[in-house]
């Protein structure tokens, strides 16, 4: 390791490219989820699907090599899946007021 107040401002960079990465990623899920959100409106499903959102919570935690522990990466993506399913009524619900 070299001078440390380097490093650290090292890897502060780095946590700010990722932290731009993550809201790159974040954006282009909640997208996806607003178009599922229009085909659940066509089907007549409603936006809460807790078999799905324990499928994704399953996905990511069997996914996960640390060092975020199992309990982390399920509260990170409970409140990811919260702010989606969020996205996805307010597009619901803008479709159903313009259909009207």
């Amino acid at each position: 390791m070299g001078d440390p107040r380097k490093e650290i401002y090292r890897w502060r960079d780095r946590i700010d490219e990722i932290d731009l990465e993550l809201v790159k990623l974040l954006n282009e899920r909640t997208a996806c989820a607003e178009e599922i959100g229009k085909i659940k409106l066509i089907l007549g499903l409603e936006a809460y699907s807790p078999e799905r959102e324990e499928e994704v919570k399953r996905n990511v935690t069997s996914a996960n090599r640390g060092p975020l522990s199992v309990k982390a990466i399920q509260r990170l993506f409970e409140r990811i899946i919260d702010e989606s399913r969020s996205a996805e009524r307010i597009t619901m619900d803008e479709k159903k007021k313009r259909s009207k």
